[in-house]
């Protein structure tokens, strides 16, 4: 598997993000290396803060975020997913599947020895989070889900649909098209400087391409099995299960509501959405998460 690894000048001087990289080493299948970031900020004794971020971007878009969190005493870690961030980019969009990435997120946390999580993940970091959870809900203390969820193949919405056609044989990253009106606001050229900085070029940006590919919604996609497997294991996750969406969200409308139901420890959270937010809830409402997220630790 031939391996691309942004140059770390990409990262330096970036607005707001002046966070010291932390790096694990996991081995694929086939036994590549593949080196894999994460953000650790706060205090290194107490228990952390794990939060996974979506498809095309990375810990930066958890910047507003870290500190806060860090500054109430907390272990802050925000972890890049292979093919985004400062993570290691396997070069062909064949090199990724969603077995793959379940695969090297297991290998991080248990790597990094991770326990007592209070777990925060969106979109794809969502997605993989649910997986973690279902496979290892004894590393987990609690879990936030925010505008995510964990498919089925039940079929395709619109959007989906239209997402699915347009990305199917991509070998770039339609930015300008999908990724700068995901916001509710329009964001500073300085801060779309910094969800890009990842990709120099499009020659990495094959997983971030391949990502909607993976996507378990239609009924014959390969995810799918495994996505029955974690939803088995998560009906009897009684750990304390919060969501916090934001309400402008196209993608995950309405998801929430599959996950209050069918996971035993949502029930009576205090689950919010929050309306004025889109998909990138964490860069449209960062101190509507800060909030909720610490008194959820502080009521659980």
């Amino acid at each position: 598997m031939e391996i691309l690894r942004t140059p770390d000048e990409r990262f330096e001087n970036l607005q707001d993000y002046e966070f010291t990289p932390h790096y694990t080493t996991i081995k694929d299948k086939d036994g590549t290396d593949i080196r894999i970031h994460h953000v650790d900020e706060g205090n290194p004794e107490e228990k952390p803060i794990l939060m996974m971020h979506g498809n095309p971007t990375w810990s930066y878009l958890h910047r507003h975020m870290i500190k806060p969190l860090a500054a109430t005493g907390h272990r802050v870690i925000s972890v890049d997913l292979v093919g985004l961030g400062r993570s290691d980019k396997p070069a062909s969009r064949e090199d990724y599947s969603l077995a793959r990435h379940y695969d090297w997120m297991s290998k991080w946390l248990l790597t990094n020895d991770l326990t007592d999580i209070t777990w925060f993940g969106q979109d794809w970091g969502g997605s993989i989070g649910l997986y973690l959870l279902a496979e290892y809900p004894e590393r987990f203390k609690r879990a936030i889900a925010a505008n995510t969820g964990l498919p089925l193949g039940q079929g395709a919405s619109d959007f989906f649909q239209m997402w699915l056609s347009m990305m199917k044989d991509a070998s770039e990253f339609p930015w300008d098209k999908i990724f700068k009106p995901s916001f509710a606001e329009p964001i500073s050229e300085e801060s779309l400087k910094g969800y890009m900085a990842p990709f120099p070029n499009k020659d990495y940006e094959a997983g971030i391409c391949s990502f909607p590919s993976l996507i378990p919604v239609l009924p014959d996609n390969p995810g799918v099995p495994l996505n029955k497997t974690a939803w088995k294991k998560l009906l009897s996750f009684e750990k304390p299960f919060l969501t916090l969406f934001g309400g402008r969200d196209p993608v995950t409308k309405g998801h929430e509501k599959i996950l209050i139901k069918n996971i035993p420890g949502a029930a009576g959270q205090a689950h919010k959405i929050n309306e004025t937010a889109s998909h990138f809830i964490q860069e449209d409402a960062p101190e509507f998460l800060v909030e909720e997220i610490s008194k959820f630790l502080n009521e659980s």
